[in-house]
């Protein structure tokens, strides 16, 4: 059985075929998403040239998606990324969506780390509250961010106090971000 923690190797033959190191046999982009899907780390190399591929393949399987309709990424957010390429804001970007991510991450782990899932179904206006809450700051300057996102008073006090922790982190890092950005600006 392949151990999901290692990262996969995939490599590029020069007739373009994909082929599976673990398991010997040859890969299709919609396999390699599959493997991406059920949580493993995947890298595409070139066999002749030893050139990593993997953010082409990666960049290719989500245009593949898009353009069957699995849409995920708005016409408005497209174009946000393709702005962002032009201008100073492409440093800040890809720090911005990786936290999103990270965010994502971390809540669909404590999710799956509750027993019991009729106990850890969020209030979904609280997530969405949050989220708004979150963007704004991010456009406005970080200004009253905390007390949008503050812990609801029905939980319990740890789980508060990692709500805190939580929050507290959230800002360093947003804080170094508009720091970073306001030396863009100078």
């Amino acid at each position: 059985m392949p151990d999901n923690k290692k990262t996969l190797m995939i490599k590029r033959y020069a007739s373009r075929r994909l082929y599976n190191t673990e398991t010997s046999d040859y890969v299709t982009l919609e396999d390699i998403a599959r493997f991406i899907h059920d949580g493993r780390d995947v890298q595409i190399l070139d066999l002749k040239s030893g050139d990593d591929l993997t953010r082409q393949y990666l960049l290719q399987i989500i245009a593949e998606h898009e353009s069957r309709g699995d849409s995920v990424l708005s016409i408005d957010l497209l174009t946000d990324l393709v702005r962002s390429y032009t201008t100073q804001a492409n440093s800040i970007i890809p720090q911005f969506l990786k936290m999103s991510f990270q965010m994502l991450r971390e809540g669909r782990e404590k999710l799956t780390e509750k027993t019991s899932i009729s106990k850890t179904l969020p209030d979904f206006e609280e997530i969405k509250a949050k989220q708004e809450a979150f963007l704004a700051a991010f456009a406005d300057g970080f200004g009253n961010w905390p007390i949008a996102l503050a812990p609801n008073k029905n939980k319990d006090q740890g789980e508060a106090q990692d709500q805190s922790e939580d929050l507290k982190a959230i800002k360093n890092k947003l804080s170094d971000l508009q720091e970073q950005l306001d030396k863009l600006k100078s």
